[in-house]
């Protein structure tokens, strides 16, 4: 059994994906690379056959009619014969030396009989225009270079939380949740995390700048235009986040508190891009995502509504909206997002 398993996503990927996978190989022996290409029409398909063949002891290439992200991702998972899953988007790139010392370390756990159920690292915001790349880290938050549960965990600020760009996780979670991400649907990285955290018990963080997030291509998804394009995946993810997982019958209170805020976070994006449209529909469908969370669960309803997120994007009139969209700018500007 191979250490890691990284899927790599690829849809009409020529002009990047060889940045990403040229990060990946030849780091150590119990990495393998699993390319899905996802129904492209370009030289994706060309370009991870000719990996697969110059490195057949590393790399996997496989091929399929177009299921969109999630679709890619399952197929992946799928044909994993690794202990741990990373997803790396294709236009994505990960640093060398981190990961090395990252595998290295799941090594050791797995051969100390001490595998946890998620590795956490640090992600770059590397975003076109700006020197100085934003590093989301979890320094003062997790426990580091050590075994840790929900009980050490510290408190996250409002914008700080997991992303798909800070997991690995192990194989056996994604079994116990039964992970299956819907196809043809944008967006699903929020499932691929959060969907699993209640099985989670154990983790490790380790302080490793590893996963490069590009942003920069004016038809990428987080482009905050095809974000307001197509806002009915957006709610469509975090109407799953909200019905998938029962918060209540989460017992440890730092967990249920951590996927609360997570949560928190998803819909204050749905609800500030809502506002950002303007119109009556979009006025409706921003009342009714918050109608479902108050239909679910009470208490999580007012739980996020008090909160400071929940309180900014609820002021009232056109001086609230404003009020609104002035602070969504500085967290874009804080946390270089989008």
């Amino acid at each position: 059994m191979k250490t890691l398993s990284v899927i790599v996503p690829s849809y009409n990927s020529e002009s990047y994906m060889m940045q990403c996978i040229d990060s990946l190989i030849n780091i150590d022996k119990g990495i393998e690379i699993i390319i899905v290409n996802d129904g492209s029409v370009d030289r994706t398909k060309f370009i991870a056959n000719q990996y697969a063949t110059k490195y057949p002891d590393q790399v996997k290439a496989i091929h399929q009619k177009n299921k969109g992200h999630g679709g890619a991702v399952n197929t992946g998972i799928a044909h994993a014969s690794g202990q741990y899953i990373k997803v790396v988007d294709s236009d994505d790139w990960v640093n060398r030396k981190s990961l090395m010392r990252i595998v290295e370390k799941l090594r050791v756990l797995i051969e100390a009989d001490e595998a946890v159920d998620m590795m956490i690292s640090n992600f770059i915001y590397d975003k076109v225009g700006i020197k100085q790349k934003k590093v989301m880290h979890y320094k003062g938050v997790l426990p580091q270079d050590r075994a840790f549960a929900w009980k050490d965990i510290g408190k996250f600020k409002p914008g700080n939380y997991i992303l798909m760009h800070s997991v690995i996780y192990n194989i056996e979670i994604l079994k116990a949740c039964n992970l299956e991400l819907p196809n043809h649907t944008f967006y699903v990285d929020n499932l691929f995390v959060y969907l699993p955290l209640p099985y989670v018990k154990t983790m490790y963080y380790m302080d490793e700048c590893l996963y490069h997030y590009y942003i920069g291509r004016d038809d990428q998804s987080v482009n905050e235009e095809m974000m307001m394009k197509r806002i009915d995946q957006q709610l469509f993810v975090n109407e799953q986040m909200i019905e998938k997982v029962d918060l209540k019958s989460i017992k440890e209170r730092k967990k249920s508190d951590y996927m609360a805020h997570y949560l928190n976070i998803v819909t204050t994006v749905s609800s500030i891009l809502l506002i950002k449209i303007g119109d009556k529909e979009a006025i409706r469908k921003k009342e009714n995502l918050w109608r479902e969370i108050r239909k679910y669960d009470l208490v999580l309803y007012f739980k996020l509504r008090t909160s400071l997120l929940g309180s900014i994007i609820h002021f009232p009139g056109q001086i609230g909206k404003k009020i609104t969209l002035f602070a969504y700018e500085k967290a874009q500007q804080r946390f270089g997002f989008n």
